[in-house]
């Protein structure tokens, strides 16, 4: 009995981790949809750019914890220049041109990836510090790494918590969002918070894509493997919502897990399934609202 009750408990830490990897990429794209409305199918292709750059610089210092702090800044760099330079040239044409421009993008980054780092699948071992097993009783041994990724996936979001809702610059950036002719009125420059939001979006997306590269290899379908996920985690979520976000990543999470453990051929359709259910009951996703 012991080893059966070990196995679901395991199996539910696996989905418990993935929801949690999926959440901190999802993040990224709910608070740049709720924040500044722009619906960014580049997004992924950001975290699979962070995994790329994590493998090179541990390719120049060798240490992943530097890898861990460089890499999603180039990840951000490069998204505020993709703001800057080209979304915002777009914004006032609608969402059409923004799904069209970043959809490119997303294929521009794609064929980069291959010039630079070839089509191969690229293998980042875990820290020395982070391997081997950890036990968590009824003779269950965990994976010390898969742990860490929880916990650097909480502290990272409380962090992100803590700043959007309890500092000036929270303040600011939620103002902004709500009447950004008057926050502009009293001399804030909002396109440059708006450019700072799209910066930290995809920050945690590059914080996921470095975490998730010695679980899944660092391969050009990166991109699309986890941003069909993250596409439903976001509808089902209910777009702009940061807890719907997080209350559907960690559903979708658990069913790839025992997916995958007892009907792998099914996983996709169950995805799916679940966004289909949860819209057919909610439209609007499970704390999205509809416009007025």
């Amino acid at each position: 009995m012991s080893s059966v009750v070990g196995m679901y408990i395991t199996q539910g830490i696996h989905g418990l981790v993935y929801g949690m990897l999926l959440f901190l990429v999802s993040s990224g794209l709910t608070l740049i949809f709720g924040m500044m409305g722009i619906l960014n199918l580049a997004h992924a292709s950001f975290f699979m750019l962070a995994a790329y750059f994590c493998y090179a610089v541990l390719q120049v210092t060798g240490s992943f914890w530097t890898a861990l702090i460089i890499a999603p800044v180039f990840a951000a760099f490069f998204g505020v220049l993709a703001e800057r330079f080209l979304l915002r040239k777009v914004h006032a044409s609608g969402h059409i041109a923004e799904l069209l421009l970043t959809l490119g993008m997303s294929l521009v980054i794609l064929e980069a990836v291959k010039v630079f780092w070839g089509t191969e699948s690229l293998i980042i071992t875990v820290p020395e510090s982070l391997t081997g097993l950890v036990n968590l009783g009824l003779d269950i041994n965990y994976p010390i790494y898969r742990l860490f990724i929880i916990v650097i996936a909480c502290v990272t979001l409380i962090f992100m918590a803590l700043i959007l809702f309890k500092t000036r610059l929270g303040k600011i950036v939620r103002a902004s969002v709500t009447n950004p002719q008057m926050v502009s009125a009293l001399g804030i420059n909002t396109p440059v918070v708006f450019m700072l939001v799209f910066g930290i979006g995809t920050w945690l997306a590059g914080i996921a894509g470095v975490c998730a590269a010695p679980l899944l290899t660092v391969f050009p379908g990166m991109a699309d493997q986890m941003g069909m996920d993250c596409f439903v985690v976001v509808v089902t979520g209910g777009l702009g919502s940061l807890l719907g976000a997080f209350i559907a990543a960690l559903g979708i999470g658990e069913l790839n897990a025992f997916g995958v453990q007892f009907v792998p051929r099914l996983v996709p359709v169950i995805t799916f399934g679940f966004m289909v259910i949860v819209l057919a009951i909610k439209p609007t996703g499970f704390f999205g609202e509809r416009e007025a």
